[in-house]
């Protein structure tokens, strides 16, 4: 077991009502649950998002906290919090990293891996 580590699963969903394809806005919402399976409590400082559409364009996102906070979590204790984003193409992606301080002071970075946004429709990508 590493003294510095977090778990992160991804669930996300998209959200017809609030998408407009016609114009080119396809809207998602993502659950996403920290969990620190470490041996040291820490906290969660910042975020950055790499967001990607089917087209390849990218969008970055970074700042402080998770929805308005920076939970600091024992080991064993997980967070869950729901966000979102826009896309400009019916699927994409997105991944990304966590910055967190341990409560020792030491700091990392924990990895969001790569999770799929697409609206359910079946179709061929070129």
């Amino acid at each position: 077991m590493s003294r510095y580590a977090f778990e992160v699963e991804a669930l996300p969903r998209f959200l017809p009502e609030q998408s407009a394809p016609d114009q080119g806005v396809w809207s998602f919402a993502y659950t996403i649950t920290i969990r620190n399976t470490g041996e040291v409590p820490a906290q969660l400082i910042s975020r950055h998002w790499i967001i990607t559409d089917e087209r390849g364009g990218i969008e970055e996102v970074k700042g402080l906290g998770v929805v308005g906070q920076q939970p600091l979590l024992r080991p064993g204790e997980a967070f869950e919090y729901s966000s979102g984003c826009r896309l400009r193409t019916a699927t994409g992606s997105m991944r990304g990293s966590y910055f967190c301080v341990a409560e020792d002071g030491e700091r990392f970075e924990v990895e969001i891996p790569e999770f799929l946004l697409d609206d359910g429709n079946r179709r061929i990508l070129h």
